[in-house]
C-alpha cells in the first residue's frame, strides 16, 4: 500500500508550506521583510510499463504506460524581492530603497552583510549603525556639533555644522545589487549573505542605472500581503486535511485485507 508513504510525503511537504506562511505572517511588521513561496516537486516514479516500449512483434509502440508517482517534497524556499510600500518616520537616519538595492554592513568578523531594513540610528562614536550597532558601510561619521543632517536620493550625507554657513559633505552611502537576489542567504537580523547562487555584489551609487534611490525619513514594510497568506495557510490546511485522509483511507483498506486472509 503505497498510498501511506504517498500522502505521508504530501503531509510532510504541507506542513513545511504552513511554516513558510507562518514566518510570512510573523514578519508582517518586519521592516524591509521580504516574502516567502515554497514550491514542491514530485519524487520517483515507480515504472509499471514503460511509454514508448514496444508491446508487440509488429511494433506497435505503448501510448502511455503506467507510472506511479510516490509523492511530493519541498524542491525550494523562495524569496519574493517585490517592493514593500514606504513609511515615514521623522527619523533623520531611518533610509527607504526605491527600487532596485541594498544597503551594505560590516559585521564584526569583517565580513559584509546586505539588508532592505534602513532603521538605521547613530552609535556613541557618531557612526551610522543597524540596530544591532554593525556599521553601515562605507562608514560615515556624524560631527558630535552637527545640529541636522540631509541625505540625497543619491546617498550623499550633509550634515549642518553650527558656525559653518555651507553644509559639510559627510560622504555618500553605496548600494549592492546581485544578478540573483533570491539567492541570497538570510541569517536573521534582516541580514543576507552572498553565496554561489546569487552571484558577486554589484557596487554602485543611488540613482545609477540599475540601482533605486534612497528616501531619507522613510522605512520600507514588509512586503508580506496578510490576505493571500491567510488564503495561502487555508490552502495548505485544506491539502494536508486531505492527504490525512488518504492515510485514513488506506489504513481501512489495509484492514480489509487483512481480514479477508484472516
Amino acid at each position: 500500500m503505497n498510498a501511506l508513504n504517498t500522502a505521508a510525503t504530501g503531509m510532510l511537504a504541507q506542513q513545511r508550506n504552513v511554516e513558510v506562511i507562518s514566518n510570512n505572517i510573523a514578519n508582517l511588521n518586519t521592516v524591509g521583510f521580504k516574502r516567502q513561496r515554497a514550491e514542491f516537486q514530485d519524487l520517483l516514479y515507480q515504472t509499471l510499463e514503460r511509454p514508448g516500449a514496444i508491446s508487440a512483434e509488429a511494433g506497435t509502440v505503448v501510448p502511455n504506460g503506467i507510472q506511479v508517482g510516490t509523492g511530493v517534497k519541498t524542491g525550494s524556499v523562495y524569496r519574493i524581492v517585490e517592493q514593500g510600500s514606504v513609511t515615514a518616520t521623522g527619523n533623520d537616519f531611518d533610509m527607504a530603497i526605491s527600487g532596485r538595492g541594498l544597503f551594505r554592513v560590516l559585521l564584526p568578523d569583517g565580513d559584509e552583510a546586505y539588508t532592505r531594513a534602513g532603521n538605521f540610528a547613530i552609535s556613541a562614536d557618531g557612526q551610522i549603525v543597524t540596530e544591532d550597532g554593525h556599521e553601515v558601510s562605507p562608514g560615515i561619521t556624524v560631527p558630535e556639533d552637527a545640529i541636522d543632517i540631509s541625505i540625497s536620493e543619491n546617498g550623499i550625507v550633509e550634515a549642518r555644522i553650527a558656525g559653518e554657513q555651507n553644509l559639510r559633505e559627510l560622504g555618500q552611502f553605496e548600494l549592492v545589487t546581485f544578478f540573483n537576489e533570491s539567492g541570497l542567504e538570510a541569517i536573521g537580523d534582516n541580514l543576507l549573505l552572498e553565496t554561489a547562487a546569487s552571484g558577486e555584489a554589484i557596487i554602485g551609487n543611488p540613482g545609477e542605472t540599475g540601482f533605486g534611490t534612497i528616501l531619507q525619513g522613510f522605512i520600507e514594510a514588509s512586503n508580506v500581503d496578510p490576505v493571500q497568506e491567510i488564503t495561502a495557510l487555508i490552502a495548505a490546511q485544506r491539502a494536508y486535511e486531505m492527504n490525512a485522509r488518504v492515510i485514513e483511507t488506506a489504513d481501512q483498506m489495509l484492514a480489509v485485507n487483512a481480514n479477508l486472509q484472516s
